[in-house]
């Protein structure tokens, strides 16, 4: 690599050390210095030759699609207008829980494209993520308030998965529950669908029942799902259908639009016990599907059900007010197999964008938003009837809040056809049925082109209408169900309703975080690399961001190109034959990848084989989604390298040999090294009948390298937001697809609502989905298509190299100070590094959450703590960072352990000293100072300059919130101290 900047060559930009700084690098890991006339990625290439095992080294490493070199940032650009131009920006009125909304423009810039938001971690580190903590603790307080019910979590991946994720909470609150749940007959198709995916894996039987019909209940269930309002558009008090299902033994979920919860009665006070959504029309894009923010609210008792992230109050060192991650954290690591949940993610980019947009509008400006979509929606129905009148068609009566069904026998795609001329896309409920769902864009023009579409005139002269009178009779929602403004009445939602209070709520919160944009995040396995603003920038494009998931496929055919040369990258890119990117998180791809082996097992007769083996070292999700599979878990130890115990293995494959479905590994190991014996597992499961799952998410250290289906794999997920740049928002959006051999390629996901061929990017023939939409979040995919076109083959190669060189380095210059706990061959390691603790806390009594905190004064976010081993840092520095802030770090690290060391020796007591004390806030060095160490060492310890971040809290007390559980917007009285 050049050390000067080339223009428009994006990797150069991408991988933050030079060809002179990777050279010093090999030098200080024992590589040699660079002679003249070699490859000037001669350090980079020969730290990789050193670490990769011989046998799996260029293992298919190159592809027939991936451009072998890569476009600049402005020709990628260029081509992705191109792809964009393909896709038309029509009117959706389509409906089915996805509506046309307006992003307030103070939001779209201040937290959508600012990178203080969207590079942001997961809220691990609580002391320095204040910011977006009280964001989400705003959005868990608005639908907890919307839906009538007390505690909400931090976000779900979509409103199907929060569907299916609330069945699992209504079985395990049922004790001795019966193995049936039942679904209303108006709930919305695409949820119906992914609940028969995951109840068949788990035993449960999905009965479909018209409870607005009044049709009664099967005997025995633990359960039932109702739309409120129902997917026809229809309006109406489930109260009945509520108390029924609690009759009968079981638990009621609704799932509610959070709009209409603005002006109906809130399903909380009709007795529900659990209510789920989407809160994708409170000002997130529609985005071809996503992401958007799922939401479930619970009843009290079922709290400590909620899966997912709950955000919670406790206090700090100080007693101060202070915002954490509450309850089941990370369940998935702690439990594994017993977890009841393998989601490990959330939506927090899209779920602070919804939560924003209410504090923005406030419970009166969504209230209003409300009536007028409502109002337009009468208004429509009131030039329908004229339009039909005298003719057998007729608009269905029955009350509604924004979509109406229009009976015209055999006439329905002609009336579709007429209306997508006129710029509109209306819903095809049947070929005598046209569904409408009006939303807060569509404007009083696209309803006059609706009803000449169903023959109504081509003109007319009509004026704005504005929002419903209260207690006005020409409402068309009935009296008993209509809602005050009893709802949103914490101050947060009543005090920024300006741009200028908005815009500085928002710089005041980011102020409060630790973002990639302030510095390095060196979190092992969770890939923390840049963003970059090119990728970025067509996400915002109305040609992405305003397409309607079930548009008709002559609208998406920039979409569908796109998503299919993707799929076609990462097939060439892992050595699979097909790919789905329908899965919206790593979690959702795993657990298709297992679905996709069950469904293939029980294809040919071998139903039996239901025993996946899973490592000790692997990430607890694996285990969790294999349960949720239909699978039985066996444990696979590993050995005192890390590495899978070949011996242990061959024993428990030859023990379930009639029963063996699946292996799950993860390659390079959840260790960080690149095992040796990779190939001879795979032959060894394969050899028994059993399929191998690869999962993806160590692929940075291995792209261009070396191929998962190459090294025997046969289904993999990758995740999007790890390798491919996707920015981690907070903790969501991220993308899992899901790729895999021919064999498997029939059992990936399907949707019925799907665009393109059946094939490799997804259709309408295969296992059913696992999302809600067809393509997943799929507005976010252009984020990695930039990514791997601007790098090519050859970008992504130098990337692997450049990560893999810096892990090497921090293991080499950290290996100074404490121990390494893992290497493979030449004592290299993978992309990331174990930093083993343990003896510092033997030494002088400091813990792992003691350096973890004291890096926060240094202005540093810490690595992974205590996983996979207790007591241990995992640290990854990407290829995005430079060698500056690798040294930076090494020279933090090597600071905390000689405070370490004072500590031992006694100059410091081991109860007051700066790091069991840390992080130290402004206003902790303001106060009376009575340590035995000075302010300048608490707050500008070595090495920390001007550019100081000066966390808002001081250390939190994790058990306290625990205990006493608060998880809405605490009253202003609260911060009084």
């Amino acid at each position: 690599m050049s050390d000067t900047v080339l223009h428009g060559q994006y990797a150069e930009r991408h991988i933050g050390t030079s060809s002179a700084d990777q050279e010093a690098m090999g030098a200080a890991i024992g590589l040699g210095e660079h002679r003249a006339g070699e490859a000037p990625r001669e350090a980079a290439d020969a730290v990789v030759d050193s670490a990769l095992p011989a046998a799996i080294r260029g293992l298919g490493a190159a592809g027939a699609h991936v451009p072998e070199l890569g476009a600049s940032e402005a020709e990628a650009l260029a081509e992705l207008r191109g792809l964009a131009s393909r896709n038309r920006v029509l009117t959706p009125m389509i409906g089915l829980g996805y509506s046309d909304t307006i992003t307030p423009p103070v939001i779209q810039r201040n937290v959508l494209e600012n990178p203080s938001w969207y590079t942001a971690y997961t809220p691990y580190q609580p002391e320095i993520s204040q910011g977006r903590l009280e964001a989400l603790l705003n959005f868990q307080t608005m639908v907890a308030d919307l839906a009538g019910l007390p505690t909400a979590n931090a976000s779900l991946l979509d409103e199907a998965t929060a569907a299916a994720e609330a069945m699992l909470v209504a079985r395990r609150a049922v004790r001795k529950a019966p193995a049936t749940f039942v679904v209303d007959a108006d709930v919305l198709p695409q949820t119906r669908a992914v609940l028969a995916v995951r109840a068949e894996a788990l035993g449960i039987e999905l009965v479909d029942v018209d409870l607005a019909g009044g049709e009664a209940l099967p005997d025995q269930v633990f359960g039932g799902l109702i739309q409120y309002p129902g997917a026809s558009g229809r309006v109406w008090d489930p109260s009945g259908a509520i108390d029924a299902l609690h009759a009968a033994g079981g638990q009621a979920v609704v799932a509610a639009d959070p709009l209409a919860l603005t002006v109906l009665t809130s399903p909380g006070a009709m007795g529900a016990d659990v209510v789920v959504g989407s809160t994708q029309r409170f000002g997130v894009p529609l985005g071809f599907g996503g992401p958007h923010a799922g939401y479930m609210v619970v009843r009290q008792g079922l709290e400590r059900q909620l899966p997912g992230r709950l955000v919670g109050v406790s206090k700090d060192a100080d007693g101060h007010l202070a915002y954490r991650l509450a309850l089941q954290t990370r369940e998935q690591h702690i439990r594994r197999e017993k977890a009841t949940s393998n989601i490990c993610t959330a939506q927090v980019l899209l779920a602070v964008m919804a939560g924003m947009y209410a504090v923005y509008h406030g419970p009166h400006g969504l209230r209003a938003i409300a009536e007028d979509v409502m109002g337009k929606t009468a208004l429509l129905r009131s030039w329908l009837v004229e339009a039909l009148a005298g003719s057998d068609d007729a608009v269905v009566d029955a009350p509604y809040f924004d979509t109406l069904r229009v009976h015209v026998p055999g006439r329905a795609g002609e009336v579709i056809a007429a209306a997508h001329d006129l710029g509109v896309q209306l819903l095809p409920v049947d070929a005598d049925t046209v569904g409408i769902s009006v939303g807060e864009a569509t404007t009083h023009t696209d309803l006059h082109r609706v009803a000449a579409a169903f023959g109504g005139p081509g003109e007319r002269a009509f004026a704005t209408f504005g929002s419903f009178p209260a207690g006005d009779q020409g409402w068309p929602v009935p009296a008993p169900l209509r809602r005050e403004v009893d709802y949103l009445d914490h101050p947060v939602f009543s005090t920024h309703h300006s741009e200028t209070a908005m815009m500085r709520y928002l710089k005041r919160l980011a102020d409060s975080d630790y973002a990639l944009d302030r510095g390095m995040i060196p979190l092992g396995s969770c890939t923390m690399k840049l963003n970059a603003a090119a990728a970025m920038a067509a996400i915002s494009w109305p040609e992405f961001s305003r397409i309607h998931p079930f548009a008709p496929a002559e609208d998406v055919g920039g979409y569908l190109e796109l998503i299919d040369q993707l799929a076609d990258w990462l097939a060439d890119l892992t050595g699979y034959d097909a790919v789905s990117l329908q899965p919206n998180a790593g979690s959702q791809g795993e657990l298709a990848g297992l679905l996709a082996i069950r469904g293939y097992h029980r294809s040919r007769g071998d139903a039996a084989r239901d025993v996946c083996l899973i490592p000790s070292s692997a990430h607890g999700t694996n285990a969790a989604s294999a349960v949720l599979a239909g699978m039985r878990v066996v444990v696979v130890a590993c050995d005192e390298m890390g590495n899978v115990d070949l011996t242990d293995l061959r024993n428990k494959v030859s023990e379930h040999r009639e029963s063996l479905s699946a292996l799950m590994i993860t390659y390079p190991s959840t260790h960080g090294v690149y095992e040796h014996d990779v190939l001879d597992i795979t032959a060894a499961v394969h050899e028994a009948g059993g399929q191998v799952y690869i999962d993806g998410a160590n692929l940075n250290a291995l792209l261009g390298h070396a191929r998962f289906g190459d090294l025997g794999g046969d289904v993999s997920h990758l995740n999007l937001h790890k390798t491919f740049a996707i920015p981690h928002g907070g903790g969501g959006p991220g993308v899992g697809p899901v790729a895999a051999k021919a064999h498997l390629a029939p059992f990936l996901p399907s949707h019925e609502y799907a665009q393109g061929e059946e094939g490799t990017a997804g259709g309408s023939r295969g296992a059913g989905p696992v999302s809600a939409a067809p393509y997943g979040s799929a507005g976010i995919l252009p984020i990695s298509w930039a990514y791997i076109r601007m790098l090519g083959l050859e970008g992504l190669t130098e990337a692997t190299d450049a990560a893999v060189l810096g892990a090497n380095y921090l293991a080499a210059r950290l290996g100074e100070y404490f121990p390494i706990l893992y290497t493979g061959d030449h004592g290299r390691v993978a992309h990331e590094c174990i930093v083993d603790l343990r003896p510092l806390k033997e030494a002088t009594g400091i813990t792992v959450d003691d350096v973890a905190k004291r890096l926060i004064d240094f202005g540093f976010h810490a690595p992974t703590m205590s996983f996979p081993v207790a007591g241990t840092f995992m640290v990854e520095p990407t290829e995005s960072e430079d060698l500056a802030e690798l040294d930076r770090f090494v020279a933090a690290m090597a600071s905390i352990k000689a405070e370490a060391e004072q500590v031992a020796a006694g100059v410091w007591p081991a109860e007051d000293n700066p790091l069991v004390n840390a992080p130290h806030t402004a206003a902790s060095i303001a106060a009376e100072w009575t340590h035995p160490y000075s302010r300048e060492e608490a707050v500008f310890p070595s090495g920390v300059g001007a550019a100081k971040y000066w966390p808002p809290v001081r250390r939190i007390d994790q058990a306290h919130g625990d205990r006493n559980l608060v998880c809405s917007c605490p009253p202003v009285e609260a911060f009084s101290s």
